[in-house]
């Protein structure tokens, strides 16, 4: 959500894409244990990512295609969407997002192989992240360093140089609960929001479960109420773990795209400006004809996102979620034998 993919197991480099938005270039790293105060963070994030030339970019994009499709194992990134596209066509309309409490490998991809979002429970609870709430995490990894989203990072989500800030995990809590002086919803945005961090000292603390074949390294999302991913599709399978907090997820079909307004930020990530949640339909009337389902995601479940589904997520409360996208052809395409590449 694989060569080598970009962004590799051992990268230090931000997925760019959303979630849940493209262009975070946002790993943070630190000593594998909380450093005491005061000390100097052994690992710096990474530049920010720069505007590049038309001619230079186009040739990135062309070049990222083939890696992305090579990576997959699928002849073309082009012939994958099609594909999901086509095959969600068949699905039935999703009324509710069902449970399935902790499934092996074998039931898992069962169960995703029918292309429909579903939540897993009793999974997360056994994680020993789960017992570290804002407090423990500042006393014990306050000295990771961070990226977060800033002011209006929800209109500028697939931009690449939107405004982002860069500070201590430590200072980020202060900032979010009111202990750093100031205001985070100032001006009318959001909440500053630390998202799709690969943050390794929290991940040594979670026990992803192998459901897929390949996955990417796992990313964070820490912030309070209000923090939102606008709506957005990743076409990578995505396994997201809501490890306290709630989150209320907006879910619609990879066939819908025609109805929502669609801009691709990558060949992995398209991204929407409806917003599911506040329907302007005097400004986007095609949205009426999209299916929309609401799921809320409870502290310790997990939500098996499937590839091609459009996605939006706000915080209900102060959350911490974590993800990781499969990098392997999704499975709702496993019997598409047409779509692999020649051995």
């Amino acid at each position: 959500m694989h060569g080598q993919d970009p962004r590799g197991a051992g990268s230090t480099a931000g997925d760019p894409r959303v979630d849940h938005p493209a262009g975070d270039d946002a790993a943070a790293g630190a000593p594998a244990t909380g450093a005491p105060a005061g000390a100097t963070p052994a690992r710096s994030l990474p530049p920010q990512p720069r505007s590049t030339r038309d001619g230079d970019a186009a040739a990135a994009r062309l070049a990222r295609e083939r890696r992305d499709a090579q990576v997959r194992g699928v002849v073309s990134m082009q012939a994958m969407r099609d594909a999901l596209r086509q095959a969600a066509r068949t699905l039935p309309p999703l009324a509710s997002v069902p449970r399935l409490h902790r499934p092996d490998a074998a039931a898992f991809r069962a169960q995703a192989a029918a292309g429909l979002p579903f939540l897993v429970t009793g999974v997360v609870p056994r994680w020993p992240l789960r017992a570290l709430g804002p407090q423990a995490l500042r006393e014990r990894f306050g000295q990771v360093p961070v990226r977060a989203r800033v002011g209006d990072y929800i209109d500028t989500a697939f931009a690449p140089d939107r405004p982002m800030r860069d500070l201590l995990l430590g200072e980020y809590l202060d900032l979010v609960t009111g202990n750093g002086g100031s205001d985070p919803g100032a001006a009318g945005h959001p909440p500053p929001y630390v998202g799709n961090l690969e943050l390794r000292e929290l991940n040594g603390m979670c026990h992803w479960p192998a459901w897929f074949d390949k996955m990417g390294p796992p990313r964070f999302w820490l912030g309070p109420t209000g923090t939102v991913t606008p709506l957005h599709c990743d076409y990578d399978d995505n396994l997201f773990a809501q490890v306290w907090g709630r989150k209320r997820i907006m879910l619609a079909p990879p066939h819908h795209d025609a109805f929502l307004y669609v801009r691709e930020a990558n060949a992995i990530l398209f991204g929407s400006p409806f917003d599911p949640e506040a329907p302007d339909f005097a400004r986007f009337p095609l949205a009426r004809q999209a299916h929309v389902t609401e799921c809320i995601v409870e502290p310790g479940e997990m939500l098996y996102v499937p590839a091609g589904w459009y996605h939006q997520v706000r915080a209900l409360t102060f959350s911490l979620s974590a993800n990781r996208w499969a990098r392997a052809m999704p499975l709702a395409l496993q019997g598409s034998a047409g779509l692999r590449q020649p051995a």
